[in-house]
């Protein structure tokens, strides 16, 4: 048995000594993931203690025989997303929040802010264009953080089949999406 299914085990306890080897396993990762998201130390050390409140929290849920990294950076995921819905109107975190769409210089850096909610709007509009079983599978997935696993068992379809149509869903989304493609790709691929 693997010694992080034993403090997993052990968390799920209630033990806080697992839980703090846990987190110095995890931390210094999970901070990278949200700052190369963010370009904010305060809020990527934000994300981090979040999510590990979370972890807490939720202890007596965590799946075993699931990754343990995969559920961490998932809830890590939709922490940020969270968080980037939350502040979306904030000047300031807008200035943080900026594409380089044409890359010619002409462009002020005003112009070139991305707003949050716009995005989202576009990501709604954009959703239309998938079939009813794409639009459902990619909500569970990249939005609900489901596994692949999960969906095949609950939808009675093989993984396979979960991953192409994945894979189909992400491809038009990132068409329809145009100049929004790069934050759409930092949320919802890989």
């Amino acid at each position: 048995m693997d010694v992080e299914r034993i403090y997993l085990e052990r968390l799920r306890s209630g033990s806080y000594r697992d839980f703090t080897k846990l987190y110095e396993s995890y931390a210094s990762r999970l901070y990278a993931f949200a700052l190369h998201l963010t370009h904010s130390d305060a809020l990527a050390k934000d994300i981090v203690q979040e999510t590990f409140i979370k972890v807490w929290v939720r202890r007596e849920q965590i799946d075993l025989d699931m990754s343990f990294s995969a559920f961490l950076f998932t809830m890590a995921k939709n922490q940020l997303l969270n968080e980037f819905r939350r502040q979306a109107n904030s000047p300031l975190f807008l200035e943080d929040v900026v594409l380089n769409e044409s890359g010619d210089g002409e462009e002020t850096a005003i112009e070139r802010k991305l707003s949050f909610e716009e995005f989202n709007h576009r990501l709604e509009i954009a959703k239309q264009k998938l079939t009813p079983r794409q639009r459902e599978l990619f909500e569970l997935n990249k939005e609900q953080g489901i596994t692949i696993t999960e969906i095949a068992a609950k939808a009675f379809i093989s993984e396979q089949s979960v991953r192409n149509q994945l894979s189909q869903a992400l491809h038009v989304l990132r068409k329809e999406l145009g100049k929004y493609a790069l934050l759409f790709s930092l949320f919802f691929i890989g």
